[in-house]
């Protein structure tokens, strides 16, 4: 049996991931999220507020000795107020850096941890962003809590792969680490950002062109993308890498 984890599986490409993944029996997959929208054999929900570092910090991965393949995909993310820096609340500051930098660190420290004596396909796949790598105006949180988690991501694999030269005889039980942004999808966030001003943010009316000229992905084919690279991941050369690399 294959096992993911997938964090904000309510809606979006998470909810599109999970869904595609269902599609094979050999399939199980465990959300994580506030709400829940997929009712599945192969499907269980942890009701979990991704938000909450307590919450997050006391999640518990399960053993799972028949496992083929063992996945962590953190999917959740927000992209807050959109404001200048000067005119964004504490509580904002705080909320987007746990949801988009702390919780995934915390979930892959706890997964790692687990599964280090398993010999199964580990892989540790974060949903990264364009926005890691260009300064936007107004998304200051989302830009840097998204360049944090591909650092964060590029340091794992720098570690896994110095385990691995230390101890050969456990090559099998090396953890793969990746950080993919998906490029420009329709989801709710992209509606967030229609909703912002011109005067928080500069590039307003490029992003309302996206969504009229329907240069918006759909999440499913995004999701099909990212199990179609991630079937091949010996053909991923670097850590922090973008769908259309591969497309």
């Amino acid at each position: 049996m294959n096992y993911y984890y997938i964090t904000g599986t309510s809606r979006g490409i998470g909810k599109a991931f999970a869904e595609h993944l269902l599609e094979n029996p050999s399939n199980y997959v465990i959300g994580m999220s506030r709400q829940c929208s997929i009712e599945h054999r192969n499907y269980r929900h942890f009701y979990l507020d991704l938000t909450n570092v307590n919450a997050v910090s006391d999640f518990k991965f399960e053993l799972h000795h028949d496992a083929r393949k063992l996945y962590l995909i953190n999917n959740a993310g927000s992209l807050g107020f959109i404001k200048p820096v000067g005119k964004l609340e504490s509580s904002v500051i705080i909320r987007n850096y746990t949801l988009n930098l702390i919780a995934p660190s915390l979930l892959s420290n706890s997964f790692i941890q687990c599964y280090s004596t398993f010999a199964a396909e580990k892989v540790i796949v974060n949903i990264s962003s364009g926005a890691a790598r260009t300064p936007i105006d107004g998304w200051s949180l989302y830009c840097s809590s998204k360049a944090g988690l591909d650092m964060f991501s590029r340091v794992v694999d720098a570690e896994q792969k110095i385990n691995s030269a230390n101890n050969p005889q456990d090559a099998d039980k090396l953890f793969r680490i990746f950080s993919i942004a998906p490029g420009v999808v329709d989801t709710a966030m992209q509606e967030e950002i229609r909703n912002s001003t011109i005067s928080d943010f500069s590039r307003l009316e490029d992003f309302i062109g996206y969504h009229s000229n329907q240069q918006l992905s759909n999440p499913k084919i995004i999701s099909e993308k990212y199990f179609r690279l991630l079937s091949k991941i010996n053909a991923i050369n670097e850590v922090s890498v973008s769908i259309k690399d591969y497309d």
